[in-house]
């Protein structure tokens, strides 16, 4: 019988929840009468989540991306140098790993899966990073695309999960056939990932650029209200595929849409630099998001 994408993602959502602490802490950033020090609250009560976002924001990467000098040693001052909406993101980028990790699958190794994720997550930060810097629109919440990056294909394990095989049968399909995965997805199933990940997003009730960036970041000329941020993960995904950062289960690199560097605007020269840098913090990203590290 046919499923939708929001059925799938209604069906899995016991499965998937995010943590309580990060949903308290998302209610709280969108309330504007909220204080540092209410999310200092929140996050007192989980002593583990508090040690792994101070020790993010003081590894050598985020001294670097925000000019930080001297130790971060309370969460109320790492919102004074990153802000709300940054540290929003930075929990649930090192909450979302974790709510995945216990989902078995024997379609892809988790492993590469996360590879590939926070190769893209690198690079689609490294091209914010360059677009907020191109005088084009002030762009201050550049973490925003780090986890968009992060989450782009994170429909794909809830196929494996819910649809395996047809997700087997796609898979087979691009292998051979020589068709990208999402194209090969379509086909089989009538719908891709990009629009599973969309729908859990929107379950999850979270910001709608992170939405749209996942929902169309093979198609970025159909997002509506953020098409930078779409257009900027399909860049990311396609650098992070071309540079083998884990494996992305494509079988080989999309199409870059034209359309992509129409709406950001920016010169293919920022494609060697980004790789560089990504390449440069990939080992230490991965460190910091792992569901062990602390």
């Amino acid at each position: 019988m046919a499923i939708s994408p929001r059925e799938m993602v209604a069906g899995t959502l016991h499965l998937i929840s995010l943590p309580e602490i990060f949903l308290r802490v998302n209610e709280i950033v969108d309330d504007p009468t909220h204080s540092a020090a209410d999310i200092g609250r929140v996050l007192s009560q989980d002593p583990g989540m508090t040690a792994r976002l101070l020790k993010i924001v003081n590894s050598p990467f985020y001294g670097f991306a925000y000019g930080v000098s001297g130790k971060i040693d309370s969460v109320s001052r790492a919102i004074t140098v990153i802000g709300t909406k940054d540290l929003r993101d930075l929990i649930l980028a090192t909450s979302v790993i974790k709510v995945f990790s216990g989902i078995p699958n024997d379609l892809v190794t988790m492993e590469s899966f996360w590879h590939h994720s926070i190769g893209c997550a690198l690079v689609a930060r490294g091209l914010a990073t360059r677009y907020a810097g191109s005088g084009q629109r002030h762009e201050p919440h550049t973490e925003r695309f780090f986890v968009a990056g992060l989450l782009h294909d994170i429909g794909n394990l809830l196929i494996y999960r819910k649809i395996p095989e047809l997700a087997r049968e796609a898979l087979l399909r691009a292998a051979h056939q020589g068709e990208v995965l999402h194209v090969a997805e379509h086909a089989v199933m009538g719908f891709d990932h990009a629009a599973v990940g969309g729908e859990l997003l929107r379950a999850w009730n979270l910001p709608k650029h992170l939405e749209e960036a996942v929902a169309f970041h093979h198609a970025p000329e159909k997002a509506t209200h953020f098409p930078v941020d779409a257009a900027l993960i399909h860049l990311a995904n396609i650098i992070a595929t071309a540079v083998c950062f884990g494996n992305s289960s494509n079988q080989c690199v999309a199409p870059l849409q034209n359309a992509a560097w129409d709406i950001i605007g920016l010169s293919a020269n920022v494609i060697e630099p980004v790789v560089i840098e990504a390449e440069t913090h990939f080992g230490e990203t991965l460190r910091l998001l792992q569901p062990d590290a602390g």
